[in-house]
């Protein structure tokens, strides 16, 4: 079942080619989250709709646990899902993320779009740190691809 988010409606979207094949970065957000973004050894993930997930971030040796739970999976074009974390994150809402795929001939196109923030100041921070966190997913996964 999806959030209704019709009460927090800030949205932002990002766009970045990257130098790997599109089951690349599917398994990615996926099978392989914790080669990039996930803490190793801090995730609980079963890869299917309506699955929940949890896994820890460090960032300037802070904890940041994240939750959700799969809303859409289409190998190598789309991974959905909800995303939940705490303060200074989502501040406990449940988001949606939308991770859509397409290939270029210099790899793939991924496009963001984060939904559902309930204030302005929270999109804006997800906001910056999305594009950095889509550059560190480009540098680990080029020696997967």
């Amino acid at each position: 079942m999806r959030p209704d988010l019709s009460q927090r409606p800030f949205e932002l979207s990002v766009e970045r080619v990257i130098a790997a094949p599109c089951n690349v970065l599917y398994r990615a957000w996926t099978d392989q989250i914790d080669q990039w973004i996930a803490e190793p050894g801090t995730v609980s993930m079963t890869v299917e709709p309506g699955a929940p997930f949890f896994f820890e971030t460090r960032f300037e040796g802070q904890r940041h646990p994240h939750y959700g739970r799969f809303l859409q999976l289409v190998p190598d074009e789309l991974v959905e899902l909800t995303w939940v974390t705490g303060v200074p994150g989502t501040n406990g809402a449940e988001t949606v993320v939308k991770v859509e795929l397409a290939a270029q001939s210099e790899g793939t196109l991924l496009t963001l779009t984060h939904s559902g923030f309930p204030n302005e100041e929270l999109k804006d921070g997800h906001a910056q740190a999305w594009p950095q966190g889509l550059v560190l997913l480009e540098q680990r996964m080029a020696d997967h691809a």
